[in-house]
């Protein structure tokens, strides 16, 4: 399809369609919405470079990673990336993707500014005392967060899972199964994801009158060797715990391994719930998944947020925008009553 024929489809001129395309105040919002609707439904593709002449804009997105992410570098990182390029490929912009040292993010931001290399920026994994927005603000350019920055919800864009209310959940579940020795094997809880799914896991106990075991907690990376020598380590105490509640699938898949490595069944012996990110490449699926979890889609999050910082941020970077993701609760096989003493 070609201009002219989106054009006729719309019933507007050629000029008001690729005005609204390339963001040109005079024409309206809702205008605007409905030329580019309709352009998405019908496949319609505008030119990068002749949009990039056209309005001075780069057409392209900016990811800076600083390396001491490490939680962020790993197969669900990349499943957002892979949801975020989607939608922009459907707008018609490109993405960088930039990894560098954590004192040379500023740079980074700076060199983008400068250079003009991309038109706005997404921020991955903020940790609890993350300044990274404070530098992008300085520069006066439009991002959206992939999580949350504490104490700033209110004025800062972002998208982010219900990360603590669904460990709440998760951990009601394994309480009204009798459980009350429940380990959780969390990711880096420097990380606000982490912290967030922290607080929920010891409120579900407290909402009990119970007090969650500060020896049954571990936090790491999210890898299958984190999750197998944790498990391990956990089931050799002398009161091993009941039950887990686990940050990652893959980190999940290290806890059965243990669990099958000292003869005992999952589900019967040992309960397991984890968070999963719906990843296209390790499906919990099947009418009873192998795992009960909580479930976000995580490719979904990346084609949401490139919506919302395309859609939303860019244009009006002065209003906040804040979206909820809810996790699933999904009851799998590897949750029972707990084990009789």
């Amino acid at each position: 399809m070609n201009l002219k024929q989106l054009a006729e489809a719309l019933s507007l001129s050629q000029t008001t369609v690729s005005r609204a395309l390339n963001g040109y105040p005079e024409v309206s919002e809702e205008t605007r919405k409905r030329v580019e609707e309709t352009a998405r439904r019908l496949g319609y593709a505008p030119n990068s470079q002749a949009r990039r002449l056209a309005t001075g804009r780069s057409m392209a997105i900016g990811h800076v990673i600083p390396v001491s992410l490490h939680e962020m570098m790993n197969p669900v990182f990349m499943e957002f990336i892979a949801g975020a390029g989607q939608t922009y490929a459907r707008f018609g912009y490109d993405m960088i993707l930039t990894v560098v040292p954590d004192a040379q993010v500023g740079a980074a931001y700076r060199e983008i500014a400068v250079r003009k290399k991309a038109d706005a920026v997404m921020i991955h994994g903020p940790r609890l005392d993350d300044h990274r927005h404070e530098i992008l603000q300085e520069l006066k350019i439009p991002f959206l967060i992939h999580g949350r920055i504490p104490g700033r919800e209110n004025d800062l864009s972002w998208i982010d899972m219900n990360n603590g209310s669904a460990f709440e959940t998760a951990t009601d579940l394994l309480l009204d199964l009798g459980h009350r020795r429940i380990a959780l094997l969390n990711g880096l809880e420097d990380m606000d994801f982490a912290a967030r799914r922290r607080r929920g896991f010891e409120r579900a106990h407290a909402h009990r009158n119970l007090t969650a075991d500060p020896a049954l907690m571990r936090q790491a990376d999210m890898t299958e060797p984190y999750g197998a020598s944790s498990a391990h380590a956990l089931l050799d105490l002398p009161e091993p715990p009941t039950a887990f509640l686990v940050s990652s699938m893959i980190t999940a898949i290290g806890v059965s391994r243990a669990i099958s490595e000292r003869g005992l069944k999952m589900g019967r012996d040992v309960s397991v719930i984890t968070h999963d990110d719906a990843l296209s490449f390790l499906p919990n699926t099947g009418d009873k998944p192998i795992f009960t979890c909580t479930r976000s889609s995580v490719r979904y999050a990346g084609e949401r947020a490139a919506e919302l910082l395309i859609d939303q941020v860019m244009p009006h970077p002065d209003k906040p925008v804040h979206e909820y993701l809810k996790a699933e609760l999904i009851i799998g096989h590897s949750t029972g009553p707990a084990p009789k003493a």
